[in-house]
């Protein structure tokens, strides 16, 4: 077990083979290698990525599939080879969430660098998708109409 200190959750134990490695770090934060992936909770299609070294640093994740039915990209060899991939079974995808100042209901997720993560061995990597028309801000919600 390692304990990791967090802002949002104090001190909490997770287990040692449940720990994400990003070997190249994340994009702005590529120092931070090692993270714990929090669910919201469990009836929440949302995941917090928590460093295991810095307590503030947590991100909001999600399923996209769950919000874009059709999203789809393949992942080329190079991605494949160096994230260990051997079975598609053991690709996780997630998309970074953003939440503006003006709320909630604005949220939006980065469908153009999915974090693409390798459950069989825990290597993830943040992939940054080319020739393709998704953007790093797709509404969560639609607009309402007023």
């Amino acid at each position: 077990m390692r304990k990791i200190n967090t802002t949002r959750f104090g001190e909490i134990e997770v287990e040692e083979k449940s720990i994400v490695t990003f070997e190249h770090g994340i994009p702005a934060f590529e120092d931070e290698r090692d993270f714990a992936i929090l669910p919201y909770d469990e009836e929440s299609p949302y995941l917090f990525l928590q460093s295991a070294a810095t307590p503030e640093l947590a991100f909001l994740m999600t399923d996209p599939f769950v919000f874009f039915p059709d999203y789809t990209f393949e992942l080329d060899d190079a991605n494949m080879e160096a994230l260990g991939v051997t079975n598609d079974a053991d690709v996780l995808v997630c998309s970074l969430i953003t939440i503006p100042p003006t709320g909630i209901k604005n949220m939006t997720t980065n469908l153009l660098a999915p974090i693409v993560i390798n459950q069989s061995n825990m290597k993830a990597k943040q992939v940054v998708l080319e020739k393709t028309n998704y953007t790093t801000k797709h509404r969560l919600f639609p607009e309402k109409e007023e």
